[in-house]
C-alpha cells in the first residue's frame, strides 16, 4: 500500500536509468506543456536504450486508468494497465510498467490525479509495423487535483499491449465497460409467418435428428449477469457469455449469448423482450449452471438442451419484436414475479427465492471481496435497507453487481428499489431466528427510480400496494431515517466460533497478530476482509468523535448515563419491542441535571442493576486512567462512576517490551455513516462509489465537505488493545458503537451471546432526546465485562478494509471466549 508524503511521492520500477531531457522540436521553442508529451516521445525514441529520465518535467494530469488481461503466462501479472496523460491540449496513452501495478491496486494512481514523470521508455510492438508506445517506469504522485479543463471523457481505443481488443471495468469483470457495448438496439417491424416457426418443446424432441432448425419466437423471462472468462492464455477476442431463460407456449429453456454478440445485444435483451431467432445452435445443457426460480411454478422446464447464439457456427440472426406487435394468438407467456413483503419474509425458508420492492432508507459504500484468496479478481457489493410499510423492520439487502453499473452506482436513499430473484439467508439457532437478509443471485436484476417505466412488474398487485402505501407517507418523516455510506458490520459474526470456521481447519482460519501487517499491505482498494486472531483484551479507551466536533456541532460536556436509562436500554435489547408493547414515553428516559432527579413518570419503574465488582471496589487486575491527562469520573447515580479508559495490570507490565505494536484504531471520515441530504445526493453518491476509471468533470457543485454531514452512528468510538497470547506483539483496533436515534431498527445488533463486552459498549454508548445529546465514556457494565476477560485468551473477529491513500480501517466485530468455542484440541 502506497502512502503519499507531501509534496510528492516517487515510485520506480526496477531497471536502468538514463539521464537526459527531451529536446525542443525546433530551435527556440519554449517548454510549453501543450507539446511536452510530443517532445518526450520523440526524445525517448532517439535514445539508444529507448529510455530517458526527463529533467524539469511539468505536472501531468491522469485522464484515465484502464485495465485489460495480460498475455504473459503465470507467474506474471494477470492484468495490465494503460494510463492516459494530459498536458495542456495534448494527450498520450502510456503503458504502466507491471512493477507499478500496485499503485492502481491501491488507487494511488487514479483518474483525476496529478503526477510527474521521472523515467519512461519506448516499446515497439514487434508484430506490427511502426507501432509503439511510451511505458511509465518511474513517476511522482503529486498532491492536489488537476483542473477540470481539458480532462473530458477519453476517446475509445484499444489496449496498447498484445492483441486485446477491449478494456475491462477497472474494479470487477462482470460489468459492461467501454463504447463497444451497444446501449440499445431498436426493435424491427417484421412480417412473421408463424407457420414456419418451431417451439421449444419440438426442439427438445427432434434436435438430435436435425442440423438446421426452424425459427423460434420466444420471450425473455430471466436474465443473468455477464460472465467474463478471459485469461492470459485465452485468445478469444471478446470472451463473454450471458445466460437467459426464454419461453414460449410449450415451456422454458436456457439460452446463452456468446462472445462478440454480448456487447452487441446484452443491453437490449431485457426481461420481457420478445425475440425472433434464426440460424441458432442447440447444445447439451451445462450441468452446473444456476437456475432461476420461475414466477409460474406450473411452467414446464426443458433442461437437457440450451439455445446457443454465436457470431459463427452458425452466425445467428436476432430480431427484437416490438411489444405492440406481439399478438395474443402467439400465446407467449407473460413475465410473472414472486414478490414478498417484509412481513412475509420472517416466514420464508433459507434459500427461498423472491422479488421485493421498497423505499431505500440506507445504502452503504461499495466494497470489494476477492473471488480467490491470491487472485486479482473481485466481487463488488454494497448493503442496503429497504422498507415497504408492512413491518417495522426493513429488508436488509446484500447487493452484488448485476452487470447494471448505471443502476448499481445510482442507488441512494429515497429511491424506489426493485430487486428480482433474491435469495433468503437466515440463521436459526435453537429455533430462534438471528441473521436474516436477502442476497442477489446470478439471475438478479435491480431497478431504481427512472428505470421502472415499461417494466413487467409494474402490473403486479404487491407493487401497486406499495405505491399506494408510499402515497400516504410523509416525505419529511422518511427523510429523517435516511443514511448513506460508512462501515456497516453486517452480517454479524456467528454466535460460535465453530460456525465461523464452517468446514475450514482452525489453523487456516486463525491469523497471528504478527501477520496482520502483511494482510493489510496485501489489501487492494476498498477490499474488505474478515479475519480471526487470538489475543488478550488488555486496554480500552473511549474517544469522542472528532468528526462530530469538526462538523460544526457544538461540543457537549461529557457525562455518564443514569442507571435507569442504561437498565432500560438493556431491557429493550434483551426483550425487543416487537415482542411486547413499548411503554409510553420510553425514549424520554434521560438523566436530568442532577443525580437525584427521577425518571420520566410515564415509564414504569425499573429495578436498579446490581452493584458490580467494578464499581464496588477497584479490581487488582485493572487500572483506570485518562490517557493524556485526566480521568474524569462522573456521577451516574447509585454511587456509580465512569471513566474514559481502562487497562489491565498485564498490559502495564508488558507494553514497553513489545516486539511490535500495530496501531489501526483510527476511525476515518469515510468509515462513519452519514445522514442523507437529498440536495447533495450526487456528491454523497460519489463519495461512496468506487473511483471511476475515466476522469469525469464534476457534475455537481457543493461547498460542503464530507465531515459536515451529520454522523448517523453515535458520538464516538472505542480503541481496544489486543495483546498477543505470547505477550510480545499487540494491535490497537477500533470499535464503532452504532446507534441511530431516529430509527432504532437501522443498526440491528443481534443478541450477542457470550459477548458482554461489546454488548455493553454498543448499548450504553448514546442516548438522545430531541436536540440534547449525551456522550458517555466507559460505563460500569463495560468495566465489569473487561475485568471478566482479563488475561483470558479470546478470539477476536476483525473487519478490515483499505479505503485508499494510506487509510486502513480495522474494526472489532466479535469476541469469542476460547473455552466456549469447543475448538481447543479439535479431533
Amino acid at each position: 500500500i502506497s502512502s503519499e508524503p507531501s509534496p510528492a511521492m516517487q515510485v520506480a520500477a526496477p531497471g536502468p536509468s538514463e539521464g537526459g531531457s527531451p529536446r525542443a522540436e525546433e530551435e527556440g521553442a519554449g517548454p510549453g506543456p501543450a507539446s511536452w508529451l510530443q517532445r518526450l516521445r520523440a526524445e525517448v525514441q532517439r535514445s539508444c536504450q529507448l529510455s530517458v529520465s526527463p529533467a524539469d518535467a511539468p505536472p501531468l494530469a491522469v485522464v484515465a486508468v484502464e485495465r485489460y488481461v495480460a498475455e504473459s503466462p503465470p507467474p506474471g501479472p494477470a492484468y495490465c494497465y494503460d494510463v492516459t496523460l494530459a498536458a495542456g491540449g495534448r494527450r498520450e496513452k502510456c503503458a504502466l510498467a507491471p512493477a507499478l501495478n500496485g499503485l492502481v491496486h491501491g488507487n494511488a494512481l487514479r483518474a483525476g490525479r496529478r503526477l510527474r514523470l521521472a523515467r519512461c521508455s519506448y516499446r515497439y510492438d514487434e508484430k506490427k509495423l511502426g507501432s509503439g508506445f511510451l511505458c511509465l517506469e518511474r513517476l511522482e504522485l503529486l498532491p492536489g487535483p488537476p483542473p477540470d479543463a481539458g480532462l473530458g471523457r477519453e476517446q475509445p481505443g484499444r489496449p496498447l499491449r498484445g492483441g486485446r481488443r477491449h478494456y475491462l471495468p477497472l474494479w470487477n469483470s462482470e460489468d459492461p465497460y467501454g463504447d463497444m457495448w451497444v446501449a440499445s438496439r431498436p426493435p424491427e417491424h417484421l412480417q412473421l409467418d408463424v407457420s414456419k416457426l418451431t417451439s421449444l418443446g419440438q426442439l427438445e424432441m427432434n434436435w438430435r435428428s436435425r442440423i438446421h432448425f426452424s425459427p423460434l419466437l420466444v420471450r425473455i423471462l430471466h436474465k443473468a449477469r455477464l460472465r467474463y472468462f478471459g485469461k492470459p492464455d485465452t485468445k478469444l477476442d471478446i470472451p463473454y457469455q450471458a445466460y437467459f431463460e426464454v419461453a414460449d407456449s410449450s415451456g422454458m429453456m436456457s439460452m446463452v449469448l456468446w462472445n462478440s454478440l454480448c456487447p452487441e445485444w446484452y443491453n437490449s435483451m431485457k426481461i420481457g423482450t420478445v425475440l425472433l431467432l434464426e440460424q441458432y445452435g442447440i447444445k447439451t445443457s451445462y450441468p452446473f449452471k444456476t437456475q432461476p426460480t420461475p414466477g409460474d411454478s406450473q411452467m414446464k422446464r426443458f433442461t437437457t438442451i440450451e439455445i446457443s447464439l454465436n457470431i459463427r457456427d452458425p452466425p445467428t440472426k436476432i430480431n427484437i419484436i416490438p411489444e405492440k406487435m406481439v399478438k395474443p394468438e402467439w400465446r407467449l407467456p407473460e413475465v410473472r414475479y414472486r414478490f414478498a413483503t417484509r412481513s412475509e419474509l420472517d416466514y420464508l425458508p433459507n434459500n427461498h427465492s423472491c422479488d421485493i420492492i421498497g423505499l431505500v432508507i440506507f445504502v452503504g459504500r461499495v466494497e470489494r471481496t476477492k473471488k480467490r484468496e491470491y487472485g486479482e479478481d473481485f466481487w463488488i457489493h454494497r448493503w442496503a435497507h429497504v422498507v415497504d410499510g408492512t413491518s417495522d423492520q426493513p429488508f436488509i439487502l446484500e447487493l452484488f453487481a448485476t452487470s447494471q453499473p448505471d443502476v448499481f452506482e445510482h442507488i441512494h436513499p429515497m429511491t424506489y428499489l426493485v430487486c428480482t430473484q433474491m435469495r433468503v439467508v437466515r440463521d436459526i439457532t435453537k429455533n430462534i431466528p438471528r441473521t436474516l437478509y436477502l442476497t442477489t443471485s446470478n439471475e438478479s436484476q435491480i431497478f431504481i427510480t427512472g428505470w421502472h417505466k415499461g417494466q413487467p412488474y409494474t402490473r403486479d398487485a404487491k407493487v401497486k400496494n406499495f405505491i399506494q402505501w408510499i402515497k400516504t407517507q410523509s416525505e419529511a418523516d422518511l427523510m429523517k431515517k435516511t443514511v448513506i455510506g460508512g462501515y456497516y458490520p453486517f452480517p454479524p459474526a456467528p454466535n460460535t466460533f465453530l460456525k465461523y470456521c464452517k468446514n475450514n481447519k482452525v489453523e487456516s482460519v486463525l491469523k497471528t497478530i504478527g501477520e496482520m501487517k502483511r494482510e493489510i499491505e496485501d489489501l487492494h482498494y476498498m477490499e474488505h476482509k474478515r479475519i480471526a486472531v487470538q489475543g488478550i483484551i488488555s486496554a480500552i479507551r473511549y474517544v469522542s468523535s472528532a468528526a462530530e466536533d469538526a462538523s460544526g456541532i457544538e461540543p457537549i460536556q461529557v457525562q455518564c448515563l443514569k442507571i435507569n436509562c442504561i437498565a432500560l436500554k438493556i431491557r429493550l435489547w434483551r426483550h425487543p419491542p416487537h415482542r411486547q408493547p413499548q411503554p409510553p414515553g420510553w425514549s424520554r428516559l434521560l438523566p436530568g441535571p442532577g443525580p437525584e432527579q427521577a425518571p420520566t413518570p410515564q415509564a414504569p419503574p425499573l429495578p436498579p442493576l446490581p452493584q458490580t465488582a467494578a464499581s464496588a471496589s477497584q479490581p487488582r487486575a485493572s487500572s483506570l486512567g485518562g490517557g493524556a491527562g485526566a480521568t474524569f469520573p462522573s456521577s451516574m447515580g447509585m454511587g456509580r462512576t465512569c471513566h474514559d479508559s481502562w487497562q489491565s495490570d498485564l498490559w502495564t507490565m508488558v507494553k514497553d517490551n513489545l516486539i511490535d505494536h500495530l496501531h489501526y484504531c483510527t476511525v476515518f471520515l469515510e468509515s462513519i455513516p452519514r445522514k442523507f441530504d437529498y440536495m447533495h445526493k450526487e456528491f454523497l453518491m460519489q463519495q461512496y462509489n468506487l473511483h471511476p476509471a475515466v476522469h469525469k468533470p464534476k457534475e455537481h457543485r457543493t461547498n460542503k465537505k464530507l465531515h459536515e454531514f451529520k454522523s448517523a452512528s453515535g458520538l464516538g468510538h472505542y480503541e481496544v488493545t489486543i495483546l498477543g497470547i505470547n505477550h510480545d506483539v499487540a494491535i490497537d483496533v477500533a470499535f464503532l458503537p452504532m446507534f441511530c436515534p431516529e430509527d432504532p431498527h437501522f443498526f440491528q445488533a443481534e443478541d450477542i451471546q457470550n459477548d458482554a463486552l461489546l454488548s455493553s459498549m454498543r448499548y450504553t454508548s448514546v442516548c438522545q432526546q430531541g436536540t440534547t445529546s449525551i456522550r458517555i465514556a466507559i460505563a460500569d457494565e463495560t468495566l465489569k465485562a473487561a475485568v471478566d476477560l482479563d488475561r483470558q485468551h479470546v478470539i477476536c473477529i476483525l473487519d478490515i478494509c483499505y479505503l485508499g491513500e494510506d487509510k486502513v480501517e480495522v474494526f472489532l466485530n466479535k469476541i469469542y471466549k476460547i473455552m466456549e468455542t469447543d475448538v481447543v484440541n479439535p479431533e
